[in-house]
């Protein structure tokens, strides 16, 4: 067996070639791949099963919209500095009801029994009475608010559509799906156009859980999926008042604003 670099990745591409032609969803796919496979060559191989895709099923008809969505008629004009923004909110509830954890930056939030709002009275005796418990994010992915904003501030920045018409939550190929996925996609179609990441304003809005402690590692997470440095993120985090359903502990929101830079010397300039 060769075990050259070279050699090492081509087998794992052809697994994943396998996986992708079994009918394996995209996200568990490229979860299969170690590290030392580079998320351009996962582009490549992906871009050329698309390709290659006849209209015969509907998953078939979904997946080459993914790749024509984000390669528009149009000029991307290669203009040296771009601003986008990225907004996402999801529901939270009990963790009996959501089914999965409360992820944000791609932290799982470890937290206490919570006071959340039972607005309709669905575990308590009465509406809007308080109901201590675990909490949950209800989404079709795992609702990671500042991940989705990320991906949609990049998406707006090249004047492409925003992350629901490219990963609709009715596909079932991302339910439950880890949202670093759509991170990884996203820095590839900003490298594609000839980008980098000039700087990362998050604002997380949440009432409870507290997420102080846990943001340094929501930085990490963000520098290292998109190729950027500490000094060109930020997070912020703020209650909202007990206001609304955010400060009633039955929604989470996240605003993001993101400036592109034109890579110097990319051939697309």
């Amino acid at each position: 067996t060769i075990n050259t670099p070279m050699a090492k990745t081509m087998r794992c591409l052809f697994s994943l070639l396998l996986a992708l032609s079994s009918g394996t969803r995209l996200c568990d796919a490229f979860a299969t791949l170690p590290p030392a496979v580079s998320a351009a060559s996962i582009t490549i191989i992906t871009n050329a099963r698309i390709s290659s895709l006849s209209s015969t099923t509907t998953t078939e008809d979904e997946e080459a919209e993914i790749s024509s969505l984000l390669r528009p008629s149009y000029t991307i004009e290669p203009i040296p500095l771009r601003i986008g923004h990225g907004f996402d909110i999801h529901k939270m509830v009990p963790l009996s009801e959501a089914g999965q954890p409360v992820v944000i930056g791609g932290v799982v939030i470890d937290h206490v029994d919570q006071k959340w709002t039972d607005k309709e009275g669905k575990y308590t005796d009465a509406p809007n009475s308080i109901y201590e418990t675990q909490l949950g994010v209800l989404a079709h992915s795992d609702g990671d608010v500042i991940y989705h904003s990320l991906v949609d501030a990049i998406f707006g920045a090249l004047t492409l559509p925003d992350i629901g018409q490219v990963f609709q939550d009715t596909d079932p190929r991302w339910k439950g799906c880890d949202s670093s996925k759509f991170m990884d996609h996203a820095y590839e179609v900003m490298k594609y156009y000839g980008y980098q990441i000039g700087n990362i304003d998050v604002t997380l809005i949440l009432e409870r859980p507290k997420v102080a402690g846990f943001k340094p590692r929501m930085k990490e997470n963000i520098v290292r999926l998109l190729h950027t440095t500490e000094g060109r993120v930020n997070i912020k985090a703020r209650t909202h008042e007990k206001v609304d359903s955010v400060g009633e502990l039955r929604s989470l929101s996240c605003h993001v604003v993101i400036t592109l830079e034109k890579v110097v010397g990319d051939k697309k300039e």
